[in-house]
């Protein structure tokens, strides 16, 4: 790739290109294991490929630039290829969260472990269709996650620089798991509490989608202490607004925006920050709707349910409460960014990510 095209990295398309060349060399290596690995890697490689905004690859990049770094640089075709690896570790978590949520869909299309269920279908293999797909998910999802560490151990960066990043990356994927447990045993326990549904915010998506992506590129471009405090601070609010208006698209979201049912946190029992606020606020002016919550939550709802359970939400308060937190970590994060060191091109980039990323789109 011309380093000259890699002033606009940060756009979609320069990170498909790293993914695809990727994916390439990851053919070659299935042909020779045979055809049913070389099909599993083509499914793959299409899902991580058809969709997407890619903004962790983004916030690492600009980490990296905000940093010094410099797109001229001879270096920076590799650093774009070791920050486009957090596309896998994102796949792999989608392809193992829709399995976990028994969700049928991702993007508006059939989610990995359906497809596979239907693939043991179409060839009338043995056995049950729905375990073939679950145990289908689960290994494709672990083959993106093996990926993502090669895509980054042979990204061609020098050697000082993958020691500065590895325990950066090795923090993530372990954070990444950490969350995806908590989240688990959060609706196991059908968990109320909202600092609870902020501790699963935080490690299962505000870890991996900012503020680590953005100390990973800091560690490559050598940043200082100072700079990487401030990275984190500013990626902690801006990945919790991030997910709490993914919470709020997940209750009232267009399916066309979302790719997902409208409703569907409602249907899996998500325990959002949303939903802890909504039985909070609840409790303490509608009982009668707080017991109509806690009856609806985790089933089958009707429309009738869905549009109610909508009404209760806004009724009691909790989404003009979630706005408002929406609000207050992305301006307090914008604020750590402007008193940072980051390079003035960095700051205004990063700034408008976060505006989009936490933006008001139903």
């Amino acid at each position: 790739m011309p380093v000259s095209s890699l002033r606009a990295a940060v756009e979609p398309a320069a990170i498909d290109r790293a993914l695809r060349d990727f994916f390439a060399e990851r053919r070659t290596e299935a042909a020779a294991l045979g055809a049913d690995f070389a099909a599993t890697v083509a499914e793959l490689e299409n899902y991580v490929l058809r969709a997407g905004k890619r903004i962790r690859p983004a916030f690492a990049w600009l980490g990296w630039t905000g940093a010094g770094g410099d797109p001229d640089d001879p270096l920076a075709p590799a650093v774009l290829r070791a920050c486009s690896g957090f596309e896998l570790l994102h796949a792999s978590g989608l392809i193992h969260d829709d399995l976990i949520d028994a969700s049928e869909t991702r993007r508006g299309r059939p989610a990995a472990h359906v497809v596979y269920a239907e693939r043991h279908r179409m060839r009338r293999f043995c056995g049950d269709p729905g375990s073939f797909g679950a145990g289908a998910a689960i290994l494709v999802g672990d083959l993106a996650l093996v990926w993502a560490d090669v895509m980054v151990r042979a990204s061609g960066l020098p050697p000082d620089a993958q020691t500065r990043l590895a325990p950066v990356w090795s923090a993530v994927r372990s954070e990444v798991m950490y969350g995806q447990l908590l989240d688990l045993i959060s609706q196991a326990r059908e968990e109320e509490d909202v600092h609870a549904a902020l501790l699963v915010d935080r490690y299962k998506t505000a870890s991996y989608t900012v503020e680590r992506p953005l100390q990973f590129g800091a560690a490559i471009a050598g940043a200082d202490a100072e700079l990487v405090a401030a990275y984190r601070a500013f990626g902690a609010d801006i990945g919790i607004a991030f997910q709490l208006r993914d919470d709020l698209l997940g209750v009232f979201g267009d399916p066309a925006v979302t790719g997902k049912p409208s409703g569907d946190d409602l249907r899996e029992g998500k325990r959002t920050v949303l939903l802890a606020t909504a039985l909070k606020h609840a409790d303490e002016r509608d009982p009668k709707a707080a017991a109509f919550l806690r009856a609806v939550i985790g089933t089958d709802l009707t429309a009738d349910d869905l549009a109610r359970a909508r009404a209760v939400l806004t009724d009691v308060g909790a989404v003009d409460h979630i706005e408002r937190e929406i609000t207050r970590r992305a301006g307090r994060a914008v604020a750590v960014l402007e008193a940072s060191d980051a390079t003035g091109s960095a700051k205004q980039q990063l700034a408008a990510m976060a505006v989009k990323a936490t933006q008001r789109v139903r």
